[in-house]
């Protein structure tokens, strides 16, 4: 009964994780369809699985569970709900989303690459905005730059979550090239949509929590 109660009272924060998450994963879906360089913790991810001699699944479980023992002991309220739906379904929307747009689009043109990088970054911005605002926990990479900005006071938000992407991106193009030695592997994870994700990614975020998810909840600008 008390679990009943709390879903019905806490209804609208789960469906706003819930509905969040999995945009987020279809949204990337998108982007990887559209070929244009994958986000900045993907880059990080990918230069790692160069450099470091095991299966990309256990390295991605292993990467996750640091991040998520970082969020234990600097601020666990960063844990809940979408912490776990991003660990354990995120990937599984991703590949659908990803299959299924490259089954019904086989050989996009340039034209619909790029509408599809456009929607995968600003949808994904929206998703990651209402599943952050719902506070029942966020991805284990998001809540590095929310540790930073709201607990450690580093600077707002946007503009760690834009030091976190970079360095990311950094890193991981690095760890590609000493991994292969060849800069066309930089080139295949790295694009511009990579550079826009980084850049813009965090203001994007903090403009759709104060456009739409922040008033969903009737809340005002923090």
């Amino acid at each position: 009964m008390k679990i009943l109660n709390y879903i019905f009272s806490q209804k609208k924060r789960i469906f706003m994780s819930l509905f969040g998450v999995l945009v987020s994963g279809v949204c990337v879906g998108f982007m990887k369809v559209a070929a244009f360089g994958v986000d900045p913790f993907q880059v990080l991810v990918a230069g790692l699985d160069r450099t470091i001699p095991i299966q990309f699944g256990t390295l991605y479980v292993l990467i996750n569970v640091v991040l998520l023992l970082f969020s234990l002991f600097a601020d666990r309220h960063n844990i809940g709900l979408a912490t776990f739906i991003n660990l354990f379904l995120l990937g599984y929307v991703v590949d659908f989303t990803r299959n299924t747009l490259s089954s019904l689009f086989p050989a996009p043109g340039m034209v619909l690459r790029v509408a599809f990088m456009i929607f995968g970054i600003v949808a994904l911005c929206i998703g990651s905005a209402l599943y952050m605002t719902a506070d029942l926990g966020v991805s284990t990479y998001d809540a590095v730059a929310i540790v930073m900005s709201r607990k450690w006071k580093w600077g707002q938000f946007k503009y760690v979550r834009i030091c976190t992407d970079l360095v990311c991106v950094l890193l991981g193009g690095l760890l590609i090239y000493l991994g292969s030695g060849s800069f066309g592997e930089i080139v295949a994870s790295i694009g511009v949509g990579t550079i826009v994700t980084a850049f813009f990614m965090g203001p994007l975020i903090e403009f759709f929590n104060e456009k739409i998810a922040r008033p969903m909840l009737g809340q005002t600008k923090e």
